[in-house]
């Protein structure tokens, strides 16, 4: 959704709107709604949020809380050594 790149279903992250207003991660994808699937990544969450691309893929209008959700990622990509911009302290394209 925000980086639009093409990639396996199980590769992504399903999220949903709880109540019409807050986005979760749907890990399972099991909780009950519209979904809406994206790289479990910060910069492809940043991506989608600047393209108000959840109001238009969930169906829904007004904000949207993503609040949750980008505390999920942040937390993933903490845990992963090696992955992304929490791990390295560096923004990409920095030149070391």
């Amino acid at each position: 959704m925000g980086c639009r790149v093409r990639t396996e279903k199980s590769d992504l992250l399903r999220v949903v709107a709880v109540e019409g207003e807050a986005l979760v991660p749907d890990r399972r994808g099991r909780l009950p709604g519209r979904g809406a699937y994206l790289h479990p990544d910060l910069r492809c969450l940043d991506l989608a949020e600047r393209r108000r691309a959840f109001p238009r893929a969930l169906r829904l209008t007004g904000p949207l809380d993503a609040s949750a959700l980008r505390q999920w990622l942040g937390e993933q990509e903490a845990a992963v050594p090696g992955s992304g911009t929490a791990a390295t302290g560096q923004e990409e394209g920095d030149i070391t």
